[in-house]
């Protein structure tokens, strides 16, 4: 069996502090979760799940909040393999939890506050590249 080839990705910061949102999966999409910076909304047949900058989302809805956000720079083909693997490998290979969003350019991988700064070192350390 092939090993997975090593990637070097380059990364940036996506600024704000973010929540994921879950609502019932026949809610509307509602009108705070098209703010500024990320936002994602994906229904499933048993959920609604929004992504979006945590000061957005109003209280009484169940949220996971404190969550910070890296960005791959693409774009990436289509059929290329090992993007996100090899951005999440090293963290979860150390108990790093991520929540992972891809886009048509590239990732967003959101990672808990907590971790953010053990995170940005490992992945320095796994050879990712960080830009402004």
């Amino acid at each position: 069996m092939n090993q997975p080839q090593k990637r070097t990705i380059t990364l940036r910061t996506v600024p704000g502090l973010y929540g994921i949102a879950k609502l019932a999966q026949d809610a509307p999409v509602p009108g705070w979760a098209n703010g500024s910076g990320l936002s994602a909304v994906i229904r499933a047949d048993d959920e609604l799940t929004i992504v979006c900058l945590q000061e957005c989302i109003p209280d009484g809805v169940t949220v996971v909040p404190n969550w910070r956000c890296l960005r791959s720079i693409g774009p990436f083909a289509f059929d290329a393999s090992g993007i996100v693997l090899s951005i999440i490998s090293p963290l979860s290979t150390q108990g790093v939890g991520v929540f992972v969003l891809c886009t048509f350019d590239g990732e967003h991988i959101l990672i808990a506050e907590q971790h953010w700064e053990q995170a940005l070192i490992l992945l320095k350390e796994a050879g990712h590249l960080f830009i402004d």
